[in-house]
């Protein structure tokens, strides 16, 4: 694995440790009610997108190993460009279903 391609995996794996830090103890109405913790969670999902997104380029087979890459990366361009879209119930489920398997799989990569 090139270096880069490790530093990327690092800030997604920083970034989604953030939002398991940030979200940590919270219900959704909590999560809802913040918008402190949302923009804070956005902003990581904005990393993580952009760390993925430049991934892709730099080692297409190491992001092939994670799985919804594909999916990552759009998520990050509607929090972006589509800020009217993005509800509070959407990265709410992204957070509980979805962050985990991306730790894992990024881990995996890092320690591999």
């Amino acid at each position: 694995m090139q270096h880069d391609a490790e530093k990327y995996l690092v800030d997604i794996l920083d970034a989604a440790n953030d939002i398991a830090v940030f979200s940590e103890g919270m219900s959704y109405d909590e999560y809802q009610e913040s918008k402190l913790v949302r923009a804070a969670i956005e902003r990581k999902f904005e990393i993580i997108g952009e760390a993925m997104s430049r991934l892709s380029k730099e080692s297409p087979e190491t992001v092939g190993e994670i799985r919804e890459f594909e999916k990552i990366i759009a998520f990050r361009n509607l929090v972006i460009h589509g800020c009217d879209i993005v509800s509070a119930p959407i990265v709410w489920d992204i957070i509980q279903s979805k962050l985990p398997s991306l730790v894992d799989d990024v881990k995996k990569l890092i320690n591999s």
